[in-house]
């Protein structure tokens, strides 16, 4: 069972890791690259307590209220999510002694979320395939979350330190 002391931490892991996250986005943007549609994703949340979890193509599905903020609130739940599982699978220890490895690995595999679960769910097919550029998209998305896996070690080395 994790401590409150636990639970802030894994908190402000998933959030500094989401941000983390979400700056290189950003530089990827200004460089040009698409990125994530976080509307989108919170139209495809928003679709959910109406029964419907699939969609032929989420820019083709009716637009929900709020969508934007939404799609943001589950990016960060979800980082936060990802982060207590890390510390779930490595330990409460790890938080105050952190190692990249761990961290890197995990962000690694949290790509499979993405690739099998929101893009199929959202029009995209598994792995992007029903995409324009599968392979760049599933790279991107591999690149993204080995980013996150950076924000959590990075995260952890700053709650750490303090």
């Amino acid at each position: 069972m994790l401590s409150v002391q636990d639970i802030g931490v894994v908190i402000f892991m998933g959030v500094g890791a989401t941000a983390v996250m979400d700056v290189w986005l950003l530089i990827l943007a200004r460089l040009g690259v698409p990125t994530t549609n976080w509307g989108l994703v919170g139209r495809w949340v928003g679709h959910m307590p109406k029964g419907r979890f699939a969609h032929a193509s989420m820019a083709n599905t009716p637009a929900v209220r709020g969508e934007l903020a939404v799609g943001w609130i589950t990016h960060y739940a979800i980082g936060i999510g990802y982060a207590a599982a890390l510390i779930t699978f490595v330990g409460t220890g790890w938080a105050r002694q952190p190692t990249f490895l761990p961290a890197l690995v995990f962000g690694l595999v949290t790509v499979a979320a993405p690739l099998f679960v929101m893009q199929p769910a959202m029009g995209s097919g598994f792995a992007a395939l029903k995409t324009a550029t599968p392979l760049k998209t599933c790279l991107r998305s591999l690149a993204n979350h080995g980013m996150f896996g950076l924000g959590l070690y990075v995260a952890a080395l700053a709650i750490a330190y303090i």
